[in-house]
């Protein structure tokens, strides 16, 4: 659909309110917010205000127990008269985080196909992409994986601006920022919006629409309340918005030249449970954290209630009311714990001694119970989310090989294996509009768009280099093994050419002229008389007749040996 018409038309759209209340609670595990959790679980803020979202979450009982509300640590108030003493562990941003780095750790392999075009053009072709994937768009693509890792999905948006830099660039897009449009399960056009400065302290809310088709983006500027789209304004209006009025045509829209979206859509892993049969969400990603929010929320009330046990434990000592020190009528009374000499009177302590009548209270610290309760919290979060302990630091440090460290991970590189079937399409199309962008606005040359696309990501977990030296031994030995393949077990990320240029090398290496074999030239000399008053180097008189390979030295020559 086009840019809505003025009026109270309500804004986010209403068909988005479910995913964008569970897209909210997201956001609050991953960056940790503990007033954002507080909010979302029961304060004025929570999602479950929401009607559209309420009526759902009533039928649903994913959230429910028994039909009434799930318990959760974060959503009960402090006691009256007690101090807020909740505490949080991060483990939501963990994840997202190492998924991201799992994937992206490395730069993928980008290369064109040879059979779409011709050898000097792919060539080009690939070394554009490769600006794309410098360490800017590297960096923005790990971004956009651990954004999706979060909070289900996210956009990419390609943008460019000669005056900044001289090829177009991939920008990120927040899922909650998008109202997509969705046709056969794949993204037909995009709302991509967001809140401008406000103007005046009333309750006005400035928002900029851009409504993304093939070929065109029309753009909108709307003064509105929280809830309400409101009034469609002139760009003029707001200092944010006046640039689009000189880029844009009487009707505020951009040719872009392109027959595609500038937006891509980059699922995090499907299918999504989470919105099993709420319209227009099937192409929606699913959360690391989808159904895990209840185990987190226990390990953060099990890491709160431990450091409740050392505020407790702290020692503390009861003295009577005779031990204090008084500073006169009125002015209460103190004891100090550092005199070392303190007068005991009998007719005011009885037959007490000084020792009984000092109490000590120590309360247990229960280290080793909330040690073993957190640690099986992480495995189970870990493992539901996809993740094996030890890519999340629990097996510790100590010196493996590649084969175990691989098994100690599956679990991890599975998930790796998945996510990369969902960014893969992505990253690929991504970087076509890229190269249509760059050809028509920034006059690239020598890239073809047309191109076929391939992608491969690095081994997460590098081979034991001594481990690879003995397979490749064995087959040799058993001849079940050729040079280009060698080469290739050994270096995988080189291509056809780079492994055949290697074997010329190994073959050119073995072709070339041994030198010659000083055992065999001492063999061939062994009749000719040794000179007078000289010993052959490396002789002592003496010693058994065999031969020292070091050369001649203080003048002397080896028989049959050239000097």
């Amino acid at each position: 659909m086009p840019l809505p018409p003025s009026g109270t038309t309500p804004w986010p759209p209403p068909r988005l309110e479910i995913p964008h209340a569970d897209m909210d609670m997201w956001r609050a595990w991953y960056a940790g917010d503990t007033g954002h959790l507080a909010q979302v679980y029961g304060g004025t803020a929570a999602y479950t205000r929401n009607g559209t979202a309420r009526a759902f979450f009533d039928v649903d009982r994913r959230r429910a127990v028994g039909g009434d509300e799930l318990r959760m640590f974060w959503g009960q108030d402090p006691s009256p008269g007690q101090q807020a003493a909740k505490l949080h562990v991060p483990i939501g941003g963990d994840i997202a985080e190492m998924s991201a780095n799992l994937l992206w750790a490395e730069v993928p392999q980008v290369t064109v196909d040879l059979d779409s075009t011709d050898r000097a053009t792919a060539a080009s072709t690939q070394a554009q992409i490769g600006r794309y994937l410098d360490d800017r768009g590297h960096a923005k693509m790990r971004e956009a994986a651990e954004l999706a890792a979060g909070l289900s999905n996210v956009y990419l948006r390609a943008v460019w601006d000669t005056s900044l830099r001289p090829r177009p660039w991939s920008d990120v897009i927040q899922a909650n920022a998008v109202v997509p449009e969705w046709r056969w399960g794949m993204l037909a056009a995009a709302t991509v919006w967001r809140e401008l400065e406000p103007l005046t302290e009333g309750g006005d809310v400035w928002r900029l629409l851009e409504y993304h088709a093939p070929g065109v983006i029309e753009y909108g500027v709307y003064r509105g309340d929280a809830t309400t789209l409101g009034m469609l304004m002139s760009f003029a209006d707001h200092h944010e918005t006046e640039f689009l009025a000189s880029r844009t045509d009487s009707q505020g829209r951009q040719a872009t030249g392109i027959d595609r979206l500038l937006i891509t859509h980059m699922p995090n892993v499907l299918p999504n449970r989470v919105w099993d049969g709420v319209p227009d969400t099937a192409p929606l990603g699913r959360s690391d954290y989808a159904g895990i929010e209840p185990m987190m929320d226990a390990l953060d009330e099990s890491w709160t209630s431990w450091m409740r046990d050392l505020r407790l434990g702290k020692a503390k000592v009861v003295v009577p009311q005779s031990m204090l020190d008084t500073d006169g009528p009125g002015s209460g009374a103190s004891f100090d714990f550092d005199r070392e000499l303190i007068v005991a009177l009998t007719g005011l302590l009885g037959a007490e001694t000084m020792k009984d009548s000092i109490t000590e209270v120590q309360f247990k610290i229960r280290v080793e119970e909330h040690e073993r309760t957190t640690k099986a919290l992480r495995r189970q979060i870990l493992a539901s989310a996809g993740y094996s302990a030890q890519s999340y630091g629990e097996e510790g440090s100590v010196a493996v090989t590649a084969t175990e460290v691989a098994a100690r991970k599956e679990e991890s590189l599975t998930t790796r294996g998945l996510k990369i079937l969902y960014q893969r399409p992505a990253l690929l199309e991504h970087l076509t509009t890229l190269m249509q962008v760059d050809v028509r606005h920034c006059g690239a040359k020598g890239v073809d768009p047309s191109v076929e696309l391939t992608a491969s990501w690095p081994q997460a977990v590098q081979p034991d280099p001594e481990a690879t030296a003995r397979t490749l031994s064995l087959l040799d030995a058993a001849g079940a093994i050729s040079t280009f393949m060698k080469v290739k077990m050994r270096e995988p990320a080189w291509d056809d050419a780079e492994v055949l240029a290697e074997v010329r090398r190994i073959r050119d290496d073995k072709t070339q002229t041994p030198a010659g074999d000083p055992f065999s030239a001492r063999t061939e000399g062994l009749g000719e008389e040794q000179p007078d008053g000289e010993v052959e180097p490396g002789f002592d008189e003496g010693q058994s007749e065999e031969p020292d390979e070091e050369e001649p030295v203080g003048g002397g020559s080896r028989p049959g040996v050239a000097a």
